[in-house]
């Protein structure tokens, strides 16, 4: 059973890894965790920061979109890294993200997501979580980078106009979920993955699993571009987080993520 609120200490007995999540700083509700973390950044936090909101008020998903994050029911959280990597690398971060929440959940709760590329996890058809990764660089130098993540956790409804695409662990489980037990879960998860990362600074060790877990794998996609529109089957990531994706007439289109927004042919994924 889930206490009604976070708090730092609660969060710490979770924390179960050596630097993700051992410092944290809650608020019971902020503008939004990623810039909350990006403020903390400037002040000098160490790598592994998190910051967690029981309320966003002005969350923000991929391409400036709004995110619903209502008071109490969301794990709404953003960790703080500061990777001695270039910038363009920086991206791959949202998919090492996305590997480590599919574990945190599956381990936390029992239940299965998927991976919608590049940056939600979905169960069944709709979304239950959404990762949005910011950096601020010098030069060729990346200072810092942000990983934020929002998961439908104990949500019971939804609004109209997204109940169709979204769901929560509540609804998918039936039950109430341990929310600090599932944030402990993916920051151990996040370790891992990012330690594999870290290695070849792609994801060449990490495409198989991935792949494994991406709800788009062999199925038909269409991709949004701001020129227009395709489809193609899509078969998997590359080594440094693309997605590769083969048209009718047999050639291979590779797809990074700043450029598109991918759905499936019938629908959300």
């Amino acid at each position: 059973m889930d206490q009604k609120f976070l708090t730092e200490e609660a969060i710490l007995a979770e924390i179960t890894g050596s630097w993700a999540g051992k410092r944290i700083k809650v608020f019971s509700e902020t503008d939004s965790t990623n810039i909350q973390c990006r403020r903390l950044a400037a002040e000098g936090w160490p790598e592994g920061t998190l910051v967690v909101s029981e309320c966003q008020n002005a969350g923000k998903g991929r391409r400036g979109r709004g995110w619903v994050s209502p008071a109490g029911t969301g794990i709404w959280m953003s960790l703080l890294l500061r990777p001695e990597i270039p910038p363009q690398k920086a991206s791959m971060l949202t998919l090492v993200a996305a590997l480590a929440v599919e574990k945190g959940i599956r381990l936390g709760t029992g239940l299965d997501s998927r991976i919608k590329w590049p940056n939600d996890l979905v169960i069944g058809q709709k979304k239950i979580c959404g990762i949005l990764t910011e950096m601020r660089t010098q030069g060729n130098v990346t200072e810092h980078v942000v990983v934020g993540i929002g998961i439908n956790a104990n949500i019971k409804e939804f609004p109209e106009e997204i109940k169709e695409s979204a769901t929560s662990l509540y609804l998918v489980k039936g039950e109430e979920i341990n929310r600090k037990k599932v944030i402990g879960c993916v920051m151990a998860a996040f370790e891992e993955y990012w330690e594999t990362f870290l290695q070849t600074l792609d994801l060449r060790a990490l495409k198989e699993e991935y792949d494994a877990k991406l709800v788009n794998l062999g199925r038909q996609v269409r991709v949004l571009e701001p020129g227009g529109e395709y489809t193609g089957l899509c078969r998997g990531i590359g080594s440094e987080g693309e997605l590769l994706v083969v048209l009718p007439d047999g050639e291979e289109k590779t797809i990074f993520s700043g450029e598109v927004s991918v759905r499936g042919v019938y629908g959300y994924v």
